[in-house]
């Protein structure tokens, strides 16, 4: 078998940029070259899964787009614009929301503290109340546990906390990383169902996630990632070869 090589990233240069475009991404943690050259794009409305192994570098690059990680060379672009430069409450005010691998919520502070923390970028107050209440109808539980502080929820409810955050800010591009991991199956169940509705509303997501089935049910394109570098890419129906996959993934044949 031929070895597996990436698919050259295209682009109608006369059609509107798309939403989110990677150019050749570098990134190294000391001497270690976490990515190696990853080109993506992600276009409105779109989810777009980020697939790969442990290591291959997928939360390192949700880390770069919001600015978490500073590249050592590459593009990323939002709009057309470069937010290479800009720092990370920048990037969230120009409409990205990282909702981080581990959740990461404020432990010592309640559900709707970590919900008003979400929107701190936002100046619109009675916007911020109308999309409290639509996040609290979307994740019930939270409306029940609102007065509780984070800290005492199960890793299932940490996680839709977590997703309602990051949704409070009204991102333009939502970046998930490992929604499932560490989470009772049927509540991953019931993330990948509000994901789903929120892909029906029209919110553009790149999702990283270890559950390939799940990741690629609800993703419209997906990119593996191999020890930093883009392996394969293409529509999600069609990356369910499995031997394909596993060879991107690992290197075998």
């Amino acid at each position: 078998m031929a070895t597996l090589e990436a698919a050259p990233e295209t682009h109608d240069a006369a059609a509107a940029p798309p939403l989110l475009a990677i150019t050749d991404l570098t990134v190294s943690y000391g001497p270690v070259r976490a990515l190696k050259g990853v080109s993506l794009h992600v276009e409105q409305g779109e989810v777009v899964a980020l697939l790969g192994a442990n290591g291959a570098g997928k939360s390192t690059t949700l880390r770069a787009i919001s600015g978490l990680v500073r590249p050592r060379a590459g593009d990323i672009r939002l709009r057309g614009s470069s937010i290479m430069r800009l720092p990370p409450a920048k990037i969230v005010r120009n409409g990205v929301a990282h909702c981080p691998e581990g959740r990461r919520v404020f432990a010592s502070l309640t559900v709707a503290e970590n919900l008003r923390l979400g929107a701190a970028s936002r100046e619109d107050a009675s916007g911020v109340d109308e999309d409290r209440e639509k996040l609290l109808s979307l994740f019930p539980i939270l409306r029940t546990r609102r007065n509780q502080t984070a800290g005492t929820l199960s890793g299932g409810e940490q996680q839709q906390l977590a997703l309602a955050r990051a949704l409070m800010a009204r991102p333009s591009l939502l970046l998930l990383d490992e929604p499932s991991l560490g989470v009772a199956p049927l509540l991953v169940r019931d993330i990948f169902r509000t994901l789903g509705q929120l892909k029906r509303q029209g919110v553009t997501m790149l999702l990283v996630e270890q559950n390939l089935s799940l990741a690629l049910d609800i993703a419209d394109r997906a990119y593996v990632l191999r020890t930093g570098e883009v392996r394969l890419s293409g529509v999600a129906e069609d990356l369910r070869d499995g031997e394909r996959v596993a060879e991107a993934y690992l290197g075998s044949r």
